[in-house]
């Protein structure tokens, strides 16, 4: 014999879901609410007239009656980082050394970072989450630049000239000895 339905004790405030619902999930919700009271409808029966799954369907009821109604801020909406190893501002704080370091020129090297992020966290890491972290943090892995942070452009004019006249001179005298 199955199990006498509950909820008896919000089914005014379903009733009332049901004739004010702005969305299909309130009134799915409500639905499997009072089916199974009014009507005295089993979860499969519930499941089949509004479309859900019976695990659903049981999940709905429970939550409506512990006063968790869709739409009304007490359900997380879906997506978001509920896995998440630290808040954004906590990433932050701890990459802050590093884009320190960035801003002076420096070459980041994400082991560094990844050791750096497993020792605040208290345990290891992946490093596709902290390719993840960084990525969220606007990082990206850049090419080198086309000039070096502690180049010195008189020394490298310097040469250029001095170089050119050493290279004339060997493919003059190259050129000599390839013709004899």
């Amino acid at each position: 014999m199955a199990r006498i339905a509950r909820g008896e004790e919000v089914i005014d405030s379903a009733m009332q879901v049901i004739a004010n619902a702005a969305t299909v999930e309130q009134l799915r919700q409500a639905q499997a609410v009072v089916l199974p009271l009014r009507f005295s409808m089993s979860l499969e029966q519930t499941a089949e007239v509004t479309g859900l799954s019976v695990g659903w369907v049981s999940k709905q009821r429970n939550r409506f009656i512990q006063g968790k109604a869709v739409g009304d801020g007490t359900v997380p909406a879906r997506g978001g980082r509920r896995r998440q190893n630290f808040t954004l501002q906590e990433e932050a704080a701890v990459l802050q050394p590093f884009l320190e370091q960035a801003r002076q020129g420096g070459i980041l090297v994400v082991g560094q970072i990844k050791h750096h992020l497993e020792e605040a966290l208290g345990r290891p890491m992946s490093l596709s989450s902290v390719y993840t972290l960084l990525h969220r943090h606007d990082w990206r892995k850049l090419a080198p630049d086309k000039r070096h942070p502690q180049s010195d452009p008189v020394a490298q004019q310097e040469w250029k000239k001095n170089s050119s006249k050493r290279s004339k001179t060997s493919a003059k005298t190259g050129a000599a000895n390839r013709s004899s």
